[in-house]
């Protein structure tokens, strides 16, 4: 049940949106000028009529206690989710309690809602019995077919990988991304979508800037410990094994039992290549401590329907996927709309930051970065670079490029003002990437993605 009382801020309704445009767009519709009939309910349903373009007036509709929600229905023909008309209304409803009083929904809306939790039940009720169609004979030849393409994809990778190193990496710039993306699409149809990327990766290191060479040579040597990793996987502790599955890319099932916990959306945050959007949701246990990351998939040039609002709480059961140090967790049912907490992730300094990175690349040499909450760090210039400054001690954590050409660095930097500040983010090898920020004292998260 949605506390009538709580209302997001504009800034969590924002980080909702799929992209910059759908972001300028929703808060100009963040006013009552456009708004009739809104409305909301202690259900956690917001709903409301938009003046378009057309003589009839767009209907749109929000459950912020949807299990897999928030969930959005608009009349409008945009792709998006949630459009500009579901965060206009949100806006609107964060801010203006008057314009979007309580009440019940209409009948347009209410059917929608209805449909939505009736599919919900019947799904959870089908989630709790096993299939009947299920058969775990043919799934296992599938799946032993499956390995021996992946076996073989790893054993002709290890050959192209050989070649490439006796002949000079110098070859590789001359060669061009043709070769690699060759190599990739032989991944593919290997059905090792994990090496596929990493090849692709490596595609774009030749040429890439002083120092290539290096940086290809070590992508190489990961890879070629991937490869190894699968070839001889029967020889590995299950954790590690169950590793090396999930960076070829098989599919793996969460494990039971469940968590029930209310956890803290840490933050949120997408990344896209020419085939697929890919949303990364961070959570933070509040009872249990534990730190657990939700992905999402959209297809190429559509956002992720998942989204949750940064730095409130929701009470839910989160299954973790198999592997050494994985942090992958898939969300199951949600009791009630996410709220505000003052609890906040414990924070550790910048030393502690790197010495967890480095115990973690033991149990999975291909992690790019863990999650840390920094404590008491300052934002400082370091030449043409930033850097996060441990305020109590000589160290510092340098900030990675993607962060410094983001607009949340300036946001950071004014949120500490040259005071310490509490920053959630990604610790790798390439630095840090700050996504939340908090304030000294009380004061809600600040997304800086």
């Amino acid at each position: 049940m949605t506390q009538q009382g709580v209302r997001w801020s504009a800034e969590q309704v924002l980080a909702l949106a799929p992209d910059a445009a759908s972001r300028k767009a929703g808060s100009k519709l963040g006013a009552a000028g456009p708004w009739s009939e809104a409305g909301s309910s202690d259900e956690g349903t917001v709903w409301g009529l938009c003046k378009g373009s057309g003589s009839r007036p767009y209907q749109t509709v929000v459950d912020l206690a949807d299990g897999a929600g928030p969930a959005y229905k608009c009349s409008c023909p945009s792709r998006k989710f949630p459009c500009k008309h579901a965060l206009g209304l949100l806006l609107l409803w964060a801010g203006d309690g008057a314009a979007v009083p309580p009440g019940s929904p209409p009948d347009w809306a209410q059917e929608w809602i209805d449909g939505r939790r009736k599919r919900a039940e019947e799904k959870r009720a089908e989630g709790g019995s096993p299939s009947r169609t299920a058969d775990p004979e043919a799934a296992r030849r599938r799946a032993e077919r499956r390995a021996e393409k992946v076996t073989a994809g790893a054993t002709e990778l290890e050959q192209r990988l050989s070649d490439l190193l006796r002949g000079g990496l110098a070859g590789a710039e001359q060669a061009g991304y043709g070769l690699w993306e060759e190599t990739a699409a032989r991944m593919v149809d290997a059905q090792a979508t994990g090496l596929a990327a990493r090849v692709r990766e490596l595609g774009a290191i030749p040429a890439s800037g002083p120092g290539w060479p290096v940086r290809l040579l070590e992508e190489c040597a990961l890879l070629h410990l991937l490869d190894q990793g699968w070839l001889n996987r029967d020889r590995l502790p299950e954790d590690l094994a169950a590793t090396v599955r999930s960076r070829i890319g098989l599919p793996a099932s969460p494990q039971d039992p469940a968590i029930r916990d209310r956890w803290l959306v840490l933050a949120q945050y997408d990344t896209a290549d020419s085939r697929l959007t890919t949303r990364r949701i961070w959570l933070h246990g509040t009872e249990s401590a534990r730190t657990a990351l939700l992905l999402s998939y959209g297809a190429a040039g559509r956002a992720p329907e998942l989204a949750l609002p940064v730095g409130l709480a929701l009470e839910a059961e989160l299954s973790l996927y198999p592997g050494a140090g994985q942090l992958r967790a898939a969300l199951g049912e949600r009791f009630g709309a996410p709220v505000r907490t003052p609890v906040r992730p414990p924070g550790t300094t910048t030393a502690e930051a790197t010495a967890r990175y480095g115990e973690a690349l033991r149990g999975d040499p291909w992690l790019d970065s863990v999650p840390v909450t920094l404590e008491r760090v300052i934002p400082t210039p370091d030449g043409d670079s930033w850097q996060l400054a441990d305020a109590d001690a000589d160290t510092a954590l340098p900030l990675t490029p993607t962060a410094r050409s983001r607009p949340g660095l300036w946001k950071l930097v004014a949120l500490s003002g040259g005071a310490p500040v509490t920053v959630f983010g990604e610790c790798g090898h390439r630095g840090f990437t700050p996504l939340a920020a908090w304030p000294q004292g009380d004061g809600e998260a600040a997304p800086l993605c």
